[in-house]
């Protein structure tokens, strides 16, 4: 269906496993057949120890989700860790709810253009992790999400669209992915269950359009699908192994692993 796009797992969804066992959680990964995983945190241990690891079991680094304080205050420790780990994007995940208001917007693109700056003056790439509340309009008619893409610099700034969260808004994943084409280098792959209450589900049980986003995956320049899981009624492991036991099922790179 598509070349060979790698496939990584978001660690927040398995919090609690990397909690308990941070290595064995890993390991567990690579036996599932993902390429990479996408990290929340290294489980207290160097990008050094981590970088080994991931050598060990076979992984990449796809990327690394770091708070938006991280990214203002100790960005030189951050980018160094991404170059330990050889990992190309780290990633805004989330804003805290007392800075999403319009002007804290409008402070967000000035602080993402110059993160962004430093990041790819030394060869990585700053990428913004979208949830629902992006979706929400400004006084210009825009919503705040094409406010950060449109008012951002497109080599600085790229954009790590989360289709669950776009389709609880009642976006469109795909006009979002092909508005902003060769600019979606991340994509959280994730599904939603068709009832009222919209719950996270395994890739393949909800009602998401996931064919739509993977089909366009190599035109849209997709470097990493990202499965992520927020909430899970299964054990995260089983959740993602059905996550990837679907992929397999569309992707054939991931036949044989």
């Amino acid at each position: 269906m598509q070349k060979n796009i790698p496939v990584a797992v978001q660690m927040y969804t398995l919090r609690e496993e990397s909690e308990k066992d941070f290595v064995g959680t890993l390991k567990k990964v690579a036996e599932l057949g993902f390429d990479g995983v996408e990290f929340a945190g290294y489980g207290g241990l160097s990008a050094q120890e981590v970088k080994t690891l991931l050598d060990d079991l076979g992984l990449r680094a796809a990327a690394s989700h770091v708070p938006l304080e991280q990214l203002e205050n100790n960005l030189s420790q951050v980018i160094e860790e991404m170059k330990i780990l050889n990992s190309k994007y780290v990633v805004c995940p989330y804003l805290m709810p007392d800075r999403r208001s319009e002007q804290d917007y409008q402070a967000l693109i000035s602080i993402l253009n110059q993160v962004g700056e430093t990041c790819q003056r030394e060869g990585i790439t700053l990428c913004y992790h979208n949830h629902d509340f992006e979706l929400a309009r400004l006084s210009d008619g825009r919503m705040a999400l094409e406010a950060i893409f449109d008012d951002t610099n497109n080599d600085h700034v790229k954009a790590e669209f989360d289709i669950y969260w776009l389709t609880k808004a009642g976006e469109k994943p795909m006009e979002w992915i092909n508005r902003y084409k060769n600019r979606t280098p991340l994509i959280h792959l994730k599904d939603m269950t068709t009832d009222a209450e919209q719950f996270f589900a395994e890739l393949g049980t909800g009602g998401v359009d996931l064919d739509a986003v993977l089909t366009t995956g190599e035109d849209a320049g997709v470097e990493w699908w990202v499965v992520e899981q927020d909430m899970s009624r299964r054990t995260p492991f089983e959740s993602i192994e059905i996550s990837i036991n679907y992929l397999k099922s569309k992707l054939p790179n991931l036949l044989n692993k």
